[in-house]
């Protein structure tokens, strides 16, 4: 009779260990099953492939570019003032009108002008007529003076009145051009081809001569235009490298693009193109307190997409990298100073390769170290180990985008030392 709890707390201890292992044997989908199921199922318990992103290397010719912030800035603007003192007669131009060297903009009460013009012409003319005389009394005397019926005093008088009067007459004519001169100044005209901006005066207003108020008119020209940027100072040396004469002393004009800010970009039918231009000017002095360098470039502005003001991005080429080895930055480790990926061995495992970053551009990157025709893993890589077993499946990325790509890491990193500059 005493056997029996004896028994029945065996009988309990027996099935809590039962239910115990029960309990820790993993029965979840995809759970580790023991050593001898491992064996029996596979034979050499060897690791299931793990499922990879891939793209390929590819080989493309790369722009190495400079971006920058620039302003639209006209090449010639002009403020139209008054040179005379007088009021308006006509107006011939309008607000924003589009106008073209010499075209006649303003007109002025020119009376007065015109009746000094015509009082300096009499005067020219009545000393004109003193000239004639005087050198028929020179003639004269010299006659005299011939056969002796004067003494060479007098021949000497009336030459001394001829030259006199030739001076008086080049005086008058004098007179005239500038009279002439003063009449010109009632007519105002466009000195360059451009744009007008807001007209400052209406007929009958007064204008007064050198007036420092605001101009009667300004005109900027629009074709050819200029965009000026900065550059920091990091990048003058490739800038300057790239626009040194030749053996020949030709120097090759640089290729510059410009976006304007909020226009579409791609290659859809709403896309905006960049424009296209050249570099124009370089300054000849670095800004010591902000460490960058003034630069302009130029552009047709035919369709007058750039306006003076705007702020615009620039893209300057400097060069192009022939034939570049091109993968997605997203499939490079960072490890200190060394860039390392995976490939895809011939055996189908991974393979950890050491790589040299030459320049990266939007998404992408130039390396070394790689031969066109590999797979080199973008998605997956973080549980990889050298040696490892892949199935090997496309990457979601379109590697022509690296044709397509901006170069905004090259515009962050030009910011950034303009920053720390």
């Amino acid at each position: 009779m005493r056997r029996t709890p004896v028994v029945a707390t065996v009988l309990l201890l027996i099935l809590a260990a039962a239910a115990w292992r029960w309990k820790s044997t993993p029965t979840e989908p995809g759970a580790t099953p023991p050593a001898g199921a491992a064996s029996a199922a596979g034979g050499k318990g060897t690791p299931a492939p793990q499922a990879v992103g891939v793209v390929t290397v590819q080989r493309q010719d790369v722009p190495v570019s400079i971006e920058a912030a620039g302003t639209v800035a006209t090449l010639q603007s002009v403020d139209l003032r008054a040179q005379t003192t007088s009021t308006v007669r006509e107006v011939l131009v309008k607000d924003g009108q589009m106008v073209s060297k010499g075209q006649v903009l303003f007109r002025f009460d020119d009376r007065t002008d015109r009746a000094n013009l015509d009082k300096a012409r009499a005067q020219l003319a009545r000393d004109r007529a003193s000239l004639a005389d005087a050198e028929r009394q020179l003639q004269r005397a010299q006659d005299l003076l011939r056969q002796n019926f004067v003494a060479q005093s007098a021949v000497d008088t009336a030459l001394t009145n001829v030259e006199a009067q030739r001076a008086l007459v080049q005086s008058d004519e004098a007179a005239v051009q500038a009279a002439q001169v003063s009449l010109s100044y009632n007519e105002l005209r466009a000195p360059l081809s451009g744009r007008a901006g807001l007209v400052n005066a209406m007929p009958g207003a007064l204008v007064q001569a050198n007036a420092t108020a605001t101009p009667l008119l300004n005109i900027a020209q629009l074709s050819p235009i200029g965009v000026s940027f900065v550059v920091p100072e990091t990048q003058l040396q490739p800038l300057l490298a790239a626009v040194r004469p030749d053996a020949d002393g030709k120097t090759e004009a640089l290729d510059v693009q410009v976006s304007l800010p909020g226009a579409p970009r791609g290659r859809g039918k709403s896309a905006e193109p960049a424009l296209k231009g050249h570099l124009g000017f370089v300054d000849n002095l670095v800004d010591a307190s902000t460490g960058t360098i003034k630069a302009r470039a130029e552009f047709d502005n035919a369709g007058q997409q750039l306006w003076p003001g705007q702020y615009v991005r620039v893209r300057l080429t400097l060069r192009t990298l022939k034939n570049a080895v091109v993968v997605p930055q997203a499939a490079l480790i960072l490890r200190g100073a060394e860039r390392t990926l995976y490939v895809v061995g011939p055996d189908k495992t991974a393979q950890l390769k050491t790589v040299q970053l030459r320049y990266g551009f939007g998404d992408f990157a130039v390396v070394e170290g790689l031969e066109a025709g590999e797979q080199v893993v973008l998605e997956g890589k973080q549980n990889l180990r050298p040696g490892t077993p892949l199935k090997v499946q496309p990457a979601a990325v379109d590697p022509g985008r690296a044709q397509r790509a901006d170069t905004a890491a090259s515009a962050a990193s030009t910011a950034a030392s303009g920053a720390g500059a």
